[in-house]
């Protein structure tokens, strides 16, 4: 269940990555602020490393080889979709007696690994957040996340008629 929902999450994260416009991706509004394409490439590799250590049973947070790094928007939502996909499969593969193992997190926690899952959603949608907030400074649209944006609103759906 924290899967599915966190896998509808990994669509709208996608559609915030897809709105940053790489000729801007370095805009910040502060100087003490992380960059919009430093802010999409946290959010995206935590997304990994919590995902592939909560199927490791250990948390590493390891970070790809530079040369395995996404270069552009384009590739960032590729490469998030791909590794999303095989690292959430790693951790649907675990039995519950896995899920129930208490795992350390950097000397902060010791829970059972299936609590991480919570924690991995809420990094993740404050992050995804900040980074809507580069978006319009920037010259993009903020898409829908949860309901319309001003950008995207909500539209109704359209009723469904048969043929008599």
């Amino acid at each position: 269940m924290m899967l599915d929902g966190f896998a509808r999450e990994a669509e709208t994260t996608k559609k915030v990555f897809s709105a940053i416009p790489d000729d801007k991706r370095d805009y910040r509004p502060d100087p003490n602020a992380r960059s919009a394409w430093q802010l999409a490439w946290h959010l995206a590799n935590t997304d990994i490393q919590f995902l592939d250590g909560i199927a490791d049973l250990k948390f590493t947070m390891a970070n790809p080889p530079e040369a395995e790094k996404p270069r552009t928007v384009t590739d960032l939502v590729t490469w998030y979709d791909q590794n999303f996909k095989r690292a959430s499969d790693r951790v649907r593969a675990l039995s519950g007696e896995q899920l129930t193992t208490p795992v350390e997190f950097m000397g902060v926690f010791n829970l059972p690994v299936a609590f991480y899952l919570g924690f991995l959603n809420n990094h993740s949608i404050h992050h995804r957040g900040e980074l809507c907030t580069h978006l319009r400074p920037m010259g993009s649209k903020c898409p829908s996340i949860y309901g319309g944006s001003y950008d995207e609103p909500l539209q109704a759906a359209v009723p469904q008629t048969t043929a008599a």
